[in-house]
Protein backbone atom coordinates (compact mmCIF):
# COMPACT_ATOMS: atom_id res chain seq x y z
CA UNK A 1 0.00 0.00 0.00
CA UNK A 2 1.51 3.28 -1.13
CA UNK A 3 1.07 6.85 0.92
CA UNK A 4 -1.42 7.92 -1.20
CA UNK A 5 -3.67 4.91 -1.27
CA UNK A 6 -3.50 4.81 2.63
CA UNK A 7 -6.70 7.03 3.12
CA UNK A 8 -8.81 5.22 0.30
CA UNK A 9 -7.73 1.79 2.38
CA UNK A 10 -8.85 3.03 5.72
CA UNK A 11 -12.10 4.76 4.44
CA UNK A 12 -13.04 2.25 2.70
CA UNK A 13 -13.31 -0.35 5.09
CA UNK A 14 -17.18 -0.79 6.24
CA UNK A 15 -18.16 0.86 9.51
CA UNK A 16 -18.43 -1.88 12.76
CA UNK A 17 -21.09 -2.01 14.51
CA UNK A 18 -20.60 -1.34 18.65
CA UNK A 19 -21.84 -4.15 21.32
CA UNK A 20 -23.42 -1.02 23.26
CA UNK A 21 -23.28 2.63 22.92
CA UNK A 22 -23.23 4.83 26.40
CA UNK A 23 -24.17 8.58 26.47
CA UNK A 24 -21.92 11.01 28.81
CA UNK A 25 -24.20 14.16 27.68
CA UNK A 26 -27.35 15.55 26.25
CA UNK A 27 -25.40 16.54 22.68
CA UNK A 28 -25.27 13.39 20.38
CA UNK A 29 -22.02 13.66 19.66
CA UNK A 30 -21.42 13.00 23.34
CA UNK A 31 -21.07 9.52 22.85
CA UNK A 32 -19.12 6.42 23.46
CA UNK A 33 -19.51 2.94 21.97
CA UNK A 34 -17.75 -0.10 23.53
CA UNK A 35 -16.46 -3.34 21.77
CA UNK A 36 -16.34 -5.74 24.27
CA UNK A 37 -13.06 -8.45 23.80
CA UNK A 38 -13.18 -11.29 21.79
CA UNK A 39 -10.59 -14.19 21.79
CA UNK A 40 -9.38 -17.02 24.12
CA UNK A 41 -11.60 -16.22 26.54
CA UNK A 42 -8.74 -15.15 29.38
CA UNK A 43 -9.26 -12.37 31.21
CA UNK A 44 -8.18 -8.87 29.52
CA UNK A 45 -5.56 -8.19 32.23
CA UNK A 46 -3.69 -11.64 31.51
CA UNK A 47 -3.77 -10.48 27.23
CA UNK A 48 -3.74 -6.91 27.73
CA UNK A 49 -5.20 -3.43 28.43
CA UNK A 50 -8.34 -1.44 27.79
CA UNK A 51 -8.40 0.85 25.79
CA UNK A 52 -10.07 4.19 24.75
CA UNK A 53 -9.52 5.72 21.39
CA UNK A 54 -9.96 9.00 20.23
CA UNK A 55 -10.33 9.64 16.94
CA UNK A 56 -8.54 12.42 14.51
CA UNK A 57 -10.22 14.69 11.54
CA UNK A 58 -8.65 18.18 12.37
CA UNK A 59 -11.30 18.57 15.32
CA UNK A 60 -14.01 18.82 12.39
CA UNK A 61 -17.38 17.64 12.30
CA UNK A 62 -16.77 16.14 8.83
CA UNK A 63 -15.01 13.68 10.37
CA UNK A 64 -16.76 11.32 13.22
CA UNK A 65 -15.72 8.33 15.17
CA UNK A 66 -16.99 5.28 12.39
CA UNK A 67 -13.55 5.68 10.52
CA UNK A 68 -11.89 3.99 13.74
CA UNK A 69 -14.52 1.31 14.25
CA UNK A 70 -12.67 -1.40 12.63
CA UNK A 71 -9.18 -0.55 14.51
CA UNK A 72 -11.78 -0.67 17.50
CA UNK A 73 -13.37 -3.97 16.15
CA UNK A 74 -9.57 -5.48 15.65
CA UNK A 75 -8.46 -4.69 18.79
CA UNK A 76 -11.20 -6.03 21.07
CA UNK A 77 -10.52 -9.17 18.82
CA UNK A 78 -8.04 -9.81 19.84
CA UNK A 79 -9.41 -9.44 23.47
CA UNK A 80 -8.78 -6.06 24.71
CA UNK A 81 -11.91 -3.97 25.66
CA UNK A 82 -12.32 -0.98 23.82
CA UNK A 83 -13.95 2.24 24.17
CA UNK A 84 -14.05 4.62 20.52
CA UNK A 85 -15.04 8.28 22.33
CA UNK A 86 -16.92 10.76 19.89
CA UNK A 87 -16.60 14.34 20.99
CA UNK A 88 -18.54 17.73 19.35
CA UNK A 89 -16.28 19.02 16.58
CA UNK A 90 -15.67 22.43 14.78
CA UNK A 91 -18.89 22.66 12.91
CA UNK A 92 -21.86 20.80 14.97
CA UNK A 93 -21.25 22.87 18.47
CA UNK A 94 -17.34 21.75 19.27
CA UNK A 95 -14.01 24.19 18.87
CA UNK A 96 -12.89 25.48 22.28
CA UNK A 97 -13.67 25.18 25.08
CA UNK A 98 -16.19 22.79 24.33
CA UNK A 99 -14.30 19.68 22.16
CA UNK A 100 -11.79 19.69 25.11
CA UNK A 101 -14.52 19.24 27.97
CA UNK A 102 -16.30 16.69 25.89
CA UNK A 103 -12.82 14.31 26.02
CA UNK A 104 -12.52 14.89 29.31
CA UNK A 105 -15.86 13.74 30.20
CA UNK A 106 -15.41 11.11 27.41
CA UNK A 107 -12.28 9.65 29.18
CA UNK A 108 -14.51 9.43 32.30
CA UNK A 109 -17.48 7.76 30.77
CA UNK A 110 -15.04 5.32 28.64
CA UNK A 111 -13.04 4.61 31.91
CA UNK A 112 -16.39 3.87 33.77
CA UNK A 113 -17.77 1.79 30.49
CA UNK A 114 -14.69 -0.64 30.61
CA UNK A 115 -14.46 -0.96 34.81
CA UNK A 116 -16.76 -4.00 34.51
CA UNK A 117 -14.13 -5.67 31.57
CA UNK A 118 -10.84 -5.42 33.97
CA UNK A 119 -11.64 -4.00 37.77
CA UNK A 120 -9.19 -1.41 39.13
CA UNK A 121 -7.14 -1.56 35.55
CA UNK A 122 -6.61 2.27 34.26
CA UNK A 123 -6.81 2.64 30.44
CA UNK A 124 -4.39 2.85 27.60
CA UNK A 125 -5.36 6.11 25.99
CA UNK A 126 -4.69 6.30 22.06
CA UNK A 127 -5.43 9.28 20.13
CA UNK A 128 -5.00 9.28 16.25
CA UNK A 129 -4.07 12.96 14.39
CA UNK A 130 -6.12 15.49 16.28
CA UNK A 131 -7.00 12.68 18.43
CA UNK A 132 -3.45 12.50 19.22
CA UNK A 133 -3.12 15.89 20.09
CA UNK A 134 -6.25 15.41 22.85
CA UNK A 135 -4.77 12.43 23.94
CA UNK A 136 -1.58 14.40 24.74
CA UNK A 137 -3.30 17.43 26.25
CA UNK A 138 -5.44 15.11 28.17
CA UNK A 139 -1.52 13.48 29.18
CA UNK A 140 -0.85 16.99 30.71
CA UNK A 141 -4.20 16.90 32.68
CA UNK A 142 -3.47 16.14 36.61
CA UNK A 143 -5.76 13.10 37.14
CA UNK A 144 -6.61 11.70 33.91
CA UNK A 145 -7.71 8.07 34.89
CA UNK A 146 -5.20 6.66 31.80
CA UNK A 147 -1.91 4.57 32.83
CA UNK A 148 -0.61 5.32 29.39
CA UNK A 149 -0.84 7.36 25.96
CA UNK A 150 -0.29 6.39 22.89
CA UNK A 151 -0.56 9.25 19.93
CA UNK A 152 -0.63 7.84 16.55
CA UNK A 153 0.44 10.72 14.02
CA UNK A 154 -0.52 13.30 16.37
CA UNK A 155 -0.73 17.43 15.96
CA UNK A 156 1.33 17.35 18.64
CA UNK A 157 2.94 20.93 18.41
CA UNK A 158 -0.03 22.66 18.15
CA UNK A 159 2.00 26.34 17.58
CA UNK A 160 4.12 25.12 14.88
CA UNK A 161 1.10 23.11 12.91
CA UNK A 162 -1.03 26.49 13.34
CA UNK A 163 2.13 28.51 11.70
CA UNK A 164 2.32 25.22 8.91
CA UNK A 165 -1.63 26.51 8.30
CA UNK A 166 -2.53 22.66 8.34
CA UNK A 167 -5.48 21.64 6.81
CA UNK A 168 -6.43 25.01 6.00
CA UNK A 169 -6.03 26.53 9.25
CA UNK A 170 -7.70 24.42 11.33
CA UNK A 171 -6.18 25.22 14.08
CA UNK A 172 -7.27 28.55 14.39
CA UNK A 173 -10.72 26.93 13.46
CA UNK A 174 -10.82 24.86 16.56
CA UNK A 175 -9.60 27.54 18.98
CA UNK A 176 -11.32 30.86 17.62
CA UNK A 177 -9.42 33.37 16.14
CA UNK A 178 -9.51 37.08 17.33
CA UNK A 179 -8.00 38.60 20.89
CA UNK A 180 -6.77 35.98 23.23
CA UNK A 181 -5.73 33.54 20.51
CA UNK A 182 -2.37 33.31 21.77
CA UNK A 183 -3.60 32.44 25.34
CA UNK A 184 -5.71 29.70 23.54
CA UNK A 185 -2.99 28.12 21.79
CA UNK A 186 -0.16 27.99 24.51
CA UNK A 187 -2.89 26.69 26.86
CA UNK A 188 -4.47 23.99 24.31
CA UNK A 189 -0.65 23.02 22.94
CA UNK A 190 0.79 19.52 24.08
CA UNK A 191 4.11 20.67 23.47
CA UNK A 192 3.86 23.53 26.16
CA UNK A 193 2.35 20.82 28.53
CA UNK A 194 4.45 18.25 29.62
CA UNK A 195 2.09 14.80 30.46
CA UNK A 196 1.90 15.11 34.07
CA UNK A 197 3.55 11.71 35.03
CA UNK A 198 2.36 9.38 32.13
CA UNK A 199 4.03 7.71 30.08
CA UNK A 200 3.90 8.47 26.48
CA UNK A 201 4.42 6.49 23.15
CA UNK A 202 4.14 8.07 19.87
CA UNK A 203 3.66 6.59 16.40
CA UNK A 204 4.28 9.28 13.18
CA UNK A 205 5.25 7.70 9.95
CA UNK A 206 8.07 9.29 8.27
CA UNK A 207 6.39 10.35 4.64
CA UNK A 208 3.37 11.40 6.63
CA UNK A 209 1.94 14.21 4.23
CA UNK A 210 -1.20 15.38 6.77
CA UNK A 211 0.91 16.06 9.70
CA UNK A 212 4.55 16.21 9.39
CA UNK A 213 6.65 14.43 11.41
CA UNK A 214 8.40 17.26 12.89
CA UNK A 215 5.78 18.07 15.07
CA UNK A 216 6.28 14.86 16.84
CA UNK A 217 10.18 15.52 16.82
CA UNK A 218 9.42 18.83 18.55
CA UNK A 219 6.75 17.25 21.21
CA UNK A 220 9.89 14.51 21.89
CA UNK A 221 12.40 16.50 22.20
CA UNK A 222 11.22 18.40 24.87
CA UNK A 223 9.50 15.74 26.48
CA UNK A 224 10.44 13.81 29.88
CA UNK A 225 12.45 11.09 29.55
CA UNK A 226 9.30 8.78 29.49
CA UNK A 227 8.27 9.97 25.88
CA UNK A 228 9.06 7.70 23.31
CA UNK A 229 8.71 8.56 19.82
CA UNK A 230 8.75 5.52 17.33
CA UNK A 231 9.10 6.45 13.44
CA UNK A 232 7.68 4.00 10.98
CA UNK A 233 9.82 4.53 7.90
CA UNK A 234 8.10 5.14 4.34
CA UNK A 235 4.23 4.79 6.57
CA UNK A 236 1.76 8.34 5.44
CA UNK A 237 -0.65 9.18 7.51
CA UNK A 238 -3.22 6.48 8.16
CA UNK A 239 -1.47 3.24 7.72
CA UNK A 240 -1.22 3.16 11.57
CA UNK A 241 -4.57 2.58 12.56
CA UNK A 242 -5.70 0.71 9.55
CA UNK A 243 -6.18 -3.16 10.40
CA UNK A 244 -4.20 -5.54 8.26
CA UNK A 245 -1.58 -3.25 7.61
CA UNK A 246 2.53 -3.56 8.52
CA UNK A 247 2.62 -0.46 10.48
CA UNK A 248 -1.16 -1.37 12.04
CA UNK A 249 0.70 -4.22 13.71
CA UNK A 250 3.24 -2.07 15.53
CA UNK A 251 0.27 -0.58 16.86
CA UNK A 252 -1.18 -3.32 18.28
CA UNK A 253 1.95 -5.03 19.33
CA UNK A 254 2.64 -1.97 21.60
CA UNK A 255 -0.99 -2.31 22.97
CA UNK A 256 -0.39 -6.05 23.97
CA UNK A 257 3.44 -5.69 25.22
CA UNK A 258 3.65 -2.22 26.58
CA UNK A 259 7.57 -3.29 26.77
CA UNK A 260 7.84 -2.97 23.43
CA UNK A 261 9.95 0.11 22.05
Amino acid sequence: MTVADEESALLGLAPVAPDRTVAYGPHPDQLVDVYLPRGDGAPAAARGPVVVLLHGGFWRAAYDRRHLSPLAAELAGRGLPVALAEYRRVGAGGGAPQTFEDVTAGIDAACAALAPEAPGSSPVLVGHSAGGHLALLAAARPGTPVARVLAVSPVADLARAHALGLSGGAVAELLGAGPGFPARLAAADPAQRPPAGIPVTILHGTDDPDVPPELSRRYAARGPATTVLRELPGVGHYAPVTPGSPSCDVLTRLLCRPSST
